[in-house]
């Protein structure tokens, strides 16, 4: 559900709510491989599985350039 506070759109409702989604998903872990990476605050992303702690971005777990550098580095 979209924020109270923000009006006079539509466009701006729908696009907090797409924040709002990839802040509160879980995300796969690098070590264990499990779906158990949530967001502890702003660019710190924990594992609750197995006590992995990891720096990303402040909404998503990986940034689009991240993405970019894991692949011309061969991890991705």
């Amino acid at each position: 559900m979209a924020n109270k506070s923000i009006r006079y759109g539509v466009s701006l409702r729908k696009r907090e709510e797409a924040v709002v989604r990839q802040q509160k998903a879980r995300y796969k872990c690098a070590s264990c491989g499990k779906l158990a990476v949530r967001r502890q605050g702003t660019g710190i992303w924990h594992c609750y599985y197995c006590n992995a702690t990891y720096a990303g971005g402040a909404y998503t777990f990986k940034t689009a350039a991240g993405e970019i550098v894991d692949k011309l580095l061969g991890r991705g």
